[in-house]
């Protein structure tokens, strides 16, 4: 089973439902050979740092993301209840750059009881 890569993980930086400590989640990835891990806190990408230079010391790929909070307007302060999920991973630099910038608006322009984007913007990038 060498070919799988995990692509919804939640580490110590997903706060409130995380659990994994990531330098003891690459060394249980290298330990069972497989070659990529992904990274999807919930709301905010603290700890991609720290992941992707424990990847990278480990021989591992990262693959950095987000579990992103989406509503229909992330201006909206009257329903909480259509906010949804959506994991979004970046296939290069330029999807990293553009998960910062979700992550950023999230927080600075949707924070609703949680930091949150909508479809417009995530059309945008």
């Amino acid at each position: 089973m060498k070919e799988f890569v995990h692509l919804h993980v939640h580490t110590e930086f997903s706060l409130l439902d995380g659990l994994a400590r990531i330098k003891k989640l690459v060394a249980m990835v290298k330990e069972r050979g497989w070659k990529a891990v992904a990274i999807t806190d919930h709301g905010s990408m603290y700890g991609t740092m720290k992941f992707y230079e424990e990847c990278i010391n480990n021989g591992i790929k990262p693959i950095l993301g987000e579990e992103f909070y989406i509503c229909n307007d992330r201006h909206s302060r009257s329903n909480k209840a259509d906010t949804g999920h959506l994991i979004l991973l970046a296939k290069n630099n330029t999807g990293y750059q553009n998960l910062l910038k979700l992550s950023s608006i999230a927080f600075t322009e949707g924070m609703y009881y949680k930091p949150r984007i909508d479809y417009k913007v995530l059309e945008q990038y």
